[in-house]
């Protein structure tokens, strides 16, 4: 079976991004290296629009609607990230948003998809499911619905980010190394291993999940999607989903190498590192891939590994638990 997803779909969002979207470079540190025992090259997409590389996939779908698909507006549900990227988005491009946020998502991402212009309905992550509030809401008021993860063209605005580091590693001349992405529904996972097949074959792919939420690594070993048995308790929640994607999927396992898996305590450490040594903020979920290459290391092959910060946006009390773990 064919992907609805290809390069060409990738290249083309990276023109609609183009003027748009920020060009995120790849960043590293000395003090980084030593603790990893290889050198790290960090892709900080905390940098990005919204505060995370969802603004990529949010311009990508509205991007590549027609007017008939957005001229009542689009929905989306998200613990914050996604949230904040499709609201800026659709703010940009004159549209109305709806977005459905989990009630225990960080206020700092509620209150910004406000501000963005989104109108925010909150939910309760265990008792009620996101997916059927949405398909209602899209059906009553005529919506378009923007999936998080699970969605051709927000995929492919997340695999720019992809062709970026490919460009970036082409350059260094790196072969052979893994690239770590925090995981949740596998979008930004599977756009970066499309595009590195393109663009850099002799890379690895690898999605870096929390422990206990690690339903896209036990899917890789099994060969069919397995599902979390809890959807909620953990400080990362930008990836904490429920099962990889439908589309996700099939692209994970044909393209990534074996998942690692990071404790709660290595990715506070991840987030201070960041801090310290690039002067870079992290939430959690952001911070997960760094945490595997640096607290992980016998789990990955290669002189160098790439890693994604994938988003900075952090209540303040929770960034500084993390900074109190130098002390």
């Amino acid at each position: 079976m064919n992907s609805p997803v290809d390069i060409d779909m990738i290249r083309y969002a990276a023109k609609r991004l183009h003027g748009h979207a920020r060009r995120t470079p790849l960043l590293s540190s000395p003090f980084l290296d030593e603790i990893a025992g290889r050198r790290v090259y960090i892709k900080p997409e905390c940098l990005q629009h919204t505060g995370s590389f969802k603004f990529r996939g949010g311009w990508s779908a509205l991007s590549g609607m027609n007017d008939d698909a957005s001229k009542n507006g689009v929905i989306a549900y998200s613990s914050g990230n996604h949230a904040q990227g499709v609201a800026l988005a659709a703010r940009m491009h004159g549209v109305p948003s709806v977005i459905i946020m989990p009630s225990d998502a960080p206020k700092l991402k509620i209150e910004n998809t406000r501000a963005l212009g989104a109108e925010v309905i909150l939910y309760d992550r265990d008792t009620e499911d996101r997916d059927k509030i949405g398909a209602r809401l899209a059906k009553e008021r005529g919506l378009t619905l923007v999936k998080p993860f699970d969605d051709p063209l927000v995929i492919a605005g997340q695999g720019t980010a992809g062709l970026e580091i490919a460009e970036d590693v082409n350059a260094l001349g790196i072969k052979n190394a893994d690239v770590l992405v925090c995981c949740g529904g596998g979008g930004f996972t599977s756009g970066i291993a499309l595009a590195c097949e393109a663009d850099a074959p002799t890379l690895r792919v690898r999605p870096v999940e929390p422990e206990g939420f690690d339903d896209v690594a036990r899917s890789l070993i099994s060969g069919k999607i397995e599902r979390n048995t809890v959807t909620s308790g953990n400080i990362c929640d930008a990836i904490i989903t429920p099962q990889p994607g439908d589309l996700t999927f099939p692209i994970l396992h044909r393209l990534c190498g074996p998942g690692l898996i990071i404790t709660e305590n290595e990715v506070q450490k991840a987030m201070a590192q960041a801090f310290l040594r690039l002067k870079l903020v992290a939430e959690p979920g952001g911070a997960a891939a760094l945490a595997a290459a640096l607290y992980r290391p016998d789990d990955i092959t290669g002189n160098a590994v790439i890693v994604t910060i994938s988003g900075g946006n952090v209540d303040p009390a929770q960034f500084a638990k993390a900074i109190a773990t130098l002390d």
